[in-house]
């Protein structure tokens, strides 16, 4: 899989999610083969502005490349200056065309600019013209049920130079709610001759199989199915390579894994925000094990990292037994 002159070990990536995918976890994804990580997209207006709080977003390593920066806007001068920056490190710059937000569209960003399909070609050409590496759109199949373009929005994405195209199955309205649309997927992919990467609704190795065989995708990207459980991209691609995979998360395996995000949270953060960050990332890898509500409600009045790890140790210890 190549996007632009950028090889990749696979077609299964990890999405970029506010809040969510920073280089902790980001290094978590990657060590269970995620073919390729998206940082949590970054305005490209606080660059231009030199916002150093938008600036530590973008904290990266050589172990997590090929990396992809997202960024969002529908300032052209500041997407001018963001491409530029973020191609000095990034191996592909990514625009957010999908962001469902209200802060976000409010200004004219993410999913707002699908009402705007001259502003998004001006977009992506502005981008490609200071990008020293490719660049890739994701984005909605439109507004709401009256405005999808994301057909015609393809087209104009690969005129304009983009070398990759993600599209996520919903509108705008839609938010996270309903079915994600892969048939429009599909009629992109049958659209443009860039490959199409496919993204909604993929939380087991069993619907990753599908979109490939059934909707022709080159990639797929995955979001909340990873969120506690990094392991889908291991599955995804030995289910994809071998037919089959009696791969199974044991629980010494999920502790050692959130043990491991812990100390890589506190590496990068420090202590105090760390804990707090761990919250919801620990409720994710929790869910559906037994009495998971009541060891949450605990886990979320802990304030140091030893209490957070002595109460893992303690829970995992008793489901265990």
């Amino acid at each position: 899989m190549k996007i632009g002159n950028v090889k990749l070990e696979n077609n299964i990536f990890l999405a970029p999610m506010a809040g969510i995918t920073d280089l902790p976890f980001r290094l978590i994804c990657k060590e269970n083969d995620a073919g390729l990580v998206y940082t949590e997209m970054v305005s490209a207006k606080a660059l231009l502005y030199n916002d150093e709080k938008t600036k530590l977003l973008l904290k990266t390593c050589d172990k997590e490349k090929p990396l992809a920066v997202q960024i969002f806007g529908s300032d052209v001068e500041a997407i001018a200056y963001a491409s530029k920056y973020v191609s000095e490190f990034a191996d592909i710059v990514d625009i957010n065309m999908g962001c469902p937000a209200p802060k976000v569209v409010k200004n004219g960003d993410g999913s707002r600019l699908l009402l705007n399909l001259e502003l998004v070609k001006q977009i992506i050409e502005t981008a490609v013209a200071n990008s020293k590496v490719p660049v890739t759109v994701k984005m909605r199949t439109g507004w709401d049920a009256d405005n999808i373009v994301v057909v015609e929005a393809a087209k104009i994405a690969e005129k304009a130079g983009a070398s990759a195209i993600t599209v996520h199955g919903r509108t705008r309205s839609q938010y996270y709610s309903g079915q994600a649309d892969w048939n429009i997927i599909k009629q992109v992919k049958d659209a443009v001759s860039i490959p199409v990467i496919g993204n909604g609704d993929l939380r087991t190795k069993e619907d990753v199989k599908k979109a490939f065989e059934k909707y022709n995708v080159d990639a797929v990207m995955i979001g909340r199915g990873a969120f506690g459980n990094p392991w889908i991209f291991k599955e995804a691609v030995t289910y994809m390579k071998d037919g089959r995979c009696d791969f199974k998360v044991s629980n010494e395996e999920k502790l050692e894994t959130i043990l491991k995000h812990i100390d890589l949270e506190v590496q990068e953060k420090g202590e105090f925000i760390a804990v707090r960050e761990m919250r919801k990332h620990i409720s994710a890898y929790t869910k559906n094990l037994p009495n998971s509500s009541a060891f949450r409600s605990k886990i979320n009045t802990l304030d140091t990292r030893e209490e957070v790890e002595e109460c893992l140790k303690e829970y995992f210890k008793e489901i265990n037994s």
